[in-house]
C-alpha cells in the first residue's frame, strides 16, 4: 500500500507540458515574475506536515498494515502520530480520517539519518511494475467494500485516480522521478476550467515516461523560472499546489489551497542549502573560487556575499545533455494549451508555461548533497560530471544502506557490464543519457579538484 501513496510527486516537477517555439543558438535570459509576498514561513511550515492540499488516501488501518514501523523524523500532532514524514492524516468529506500522500514524497530526503525538508528524493522507487497495478488495487478496494464501506466510502475517489494514474507512472530504474508523467495524467483527466475529474481521458497522452530528478527547493528563491527546463513562468504558488488535482473535486477547493501558497513560498525561501560537515582545504577551494568564476560564473552564477545568479536557460546545442525531458514540453502541444487555458492561469497571480529546446543552468547552493547529477540523475559524482569519460553507463547504489563520498561528493557506486536488474542505472535507454554538459572536460584533474572543493563550500 506505501507504493500507492506514493502517487504525490508533484509539487515543483509537476507539470511537463508541451508547445513549440523557435530553436536558439544563444543562452536565453529568463526574466523575473511577479511572486505573492507577505507569507508566514511558520504557517507555511505547518500546512506542508499538516495541511490538507490532497484530501484523498486510504483509511489509516490500511496505511499501518502496509507501512509497518517506520522511522518518524517529524514530531507532528496527535493525530499523525506514528505516521511517517511524507504522508498526512486528513479528513475525508464523511468525517473519516485517511492517509494522504503530502510534498514530502518527493522534496525531503532522510540523509544519514537526518531529514532533510527541500532535498529531491533520490530513493523513490516508480520502477516495482506489481504495486501500482490495477490488480492489486482492485483487491484493496474489495477489502474495504467488505469490511469497511464508510472507510471505503472515505478512498472511493483516490481508488479511482490511483487505478488510472499508478500503472502509467513506471520508471526503468529506482531513484529518478516519474512527476511529469503524472502531472500529464491528472492533466488529461480533470477539465482545465472546472478541475472536474473525468474517467475517460480528455486528452492524447504519449506513450514515454521521460524520466527526471528532483530539484532542491532551497534553489527556488534564486530562479525566475521553475523546473529544469525554467518553462514555469508567473506565480510559483500555482505550480507549488499542482498536487491538488490528485483528489480536487473543483476549483472551489483548490482556491482554497491557493490562499495557504505566500506561506508556503515564504517557507521555502527560508530554506538555506546544508553545508559540508567536513573539513575543507581553504587553500585550494579559493584556487577552485577562481577556476569556478573563470569557467563556470557565466551559467551558474558567482556566490558569497556579492554574488549573482543570471537565471540563463541554455539551448540544447550547447547543454548537449539527453534532450528527452525538454522535447517532451513539444511533442504533444495539448498540456501546453491545457495549463494556458485553466484555472491556474486565471485571477490575479497567474502562472503560464513558456517552454524553450534546452535547460535552465541550475544555481549550485549545496550541490555537494544533491547528487545524483544531471537533470535525469545520470551522473552519480560530481568529478564525473566535470570529467565526461568516466561517468559510468551502468551504475547502481546502495538504496538499503546507502553511503555518500565526502571526498569527492556523490553516491558511492558499483559499475556494471549490463543492466539487468532495476536497481542499476542504463544510460543507454531514452531519457536516461549520460552526455553532455562536456565544459569540464577541458580542465586538468588538479583544476577539477580545485573547483570540487570549492563547490563544498556554496
Amino acid at each position: 500500500m506505501k507504493k500507492l501513496l506514493i502517487l504525490s510527486v508533484l509539487f515543483i516537477t509537476c507539470l511537463a507540458f508541451r508547445f513549440i517555439i523557435p530553436n536558439s543558438d544563444e543562452p536565453v535570459f529568463v526574466p523575473p515574475s511577479q511572486q505573492r509576498t507577505g507569507g508566514d514561513s511558520a504557517r507555511g511550515y505547518d500546512y506542508l506536515i499538516n495541511g490538507d492540499y490532497v484530501r484523498g488516501g486510504v483509511p489509516e488501518m490500511i496505511f499501518k498494515r502496509g507501512i509497518g514501523k517506520p522511522t518518524i523524523f517529524l514530531q507532528r500532532d496527535s493525530v499523525n502520530e506514528g505516521i511517517p514524514h511524507d504522508y498526512t492524516a486528513v479528513k475525508a468529506f464523511n468525517g473519516e480520517i485517511v492517509i494522504a500522500p503530502n510534498c514530502l514524497q518527493c522534496h525531503a530526503q532522510v540523509f544519514e539519518n537526518k531529514l532533510y525538508i527541500g532535498l529531491g528524493n533520490t530513493f523513490v522507487d516508480f520502477s516495482d511494475r506489481e504495486t501500482l497495478s490495477v490488480k492489486n488495487l482492485e483487491k484493496a478496494e474489495k477489502f474495504l467494500k467488505t469490511l469497511a464501506a464508510k472507510k471505503w466510502k472515505a478512498s472511493e475517489h483516490f481508488f479511482e485516480v490511483a487505478k488510472i494514474t499508478g500503472p502509467q507512472l513506471y520508471t526503468e530504474t529506482r531513484g529518478v522521478n516519474a512527476a511529469d508523467r503524472l502531472g500529464a495524467v491528472l492533466a488529461a483527466h480533470r477539465d482545465p476550467v472546472t478541475f472536474k475529474w473525468s474517467a475517460e481521458p480528455l486528452l492524447d497522452l504519449p506513450e514515454q515516461v521521460i524520466p527526471s530528478d528532483v530539484p532542491a527547493w532551497w534553489l527556488l528563491k534564486k530562479k525566475n523560472g521553475m523546473f529544469y527546463t525554467a518553462f514555469g513562468r508567473g506565480d510559483f504558488g500555482r505550480f507549488l499546489m499542482a498536487s491538488n488535482l490528485l483528489t480536487v473535486n473543483d476549483t472551489s477547493e483548490s482556491a482554497e489551497v491557493d490562499k495557504h501558497m505566500p506561506d508556503i513560498l515564504a517557507y521555502i525561501n527560508s530554506l538555506q542549502a546544508p553545508k559540508y560537515p567536513k573539513a575543507i582545504n581553504e587553500a585550494l577551494a579559493e584556487k577552485g573560487k577562481v577556476i569556478f568564476n573563470s569557467n563556470c560564473s557565466e551559467c551558474h552564477g558567482t556566490y558569497g556575499k556579492d554574488g549573482q545568479y543570471p537565471n540563463l536557460v541554455i539551448p540544447q546545442s550547447i547543454i548537449q545533455t539527453d534532450s528527452l525531458l525538454q522535447l517532451s514540453n513539444y511533442s504533444q502541444p495539448q498540456f501546453i494549451e491545457w495549463f494556458n487555458k485553466s484555472w491556474f492561469s486565471t485571477g490575479d497571480h497567474p502562472a503560464k508555461l513558456v517552454p524553450f529546446r534546452g535547460y535552465i543552468a541550475p544555481p549550485l547552493d549545496g550541490v555537494w548533497v544533491t547528487a545524483p547529477y544531471l537533470h535525469n540523475g545520470s551522473v552519480p559524482t560530481l568529478e564525473a560530471v566535470l570529467n565526461s569519460p568516466i561517468r559510468p553507463t551502468y551504475w547502481s547504489r546502495n538504496f538499503t544502506v546507502p553511503e555518500y563520498n565526502y571526498e569527492n561528493p556523490g553516491w558511492k557506486y558499483a559499475v556494471h557490464d549490463k543492466a539487468d536488474d532495476r536497481s542499476i542505472y542504463n544510460t543507454k535507454l531514452p531519457g536516461y543519457g549520460n552526455y553532455g554538459h562536456y565544459f569540464g572536460d577541458n580542465l586538468t584533474a588538479g583544476e577539477r579538484k580545485a573547483v570540487i572543493e570549492y563547490l563544498k563550500t556554496l
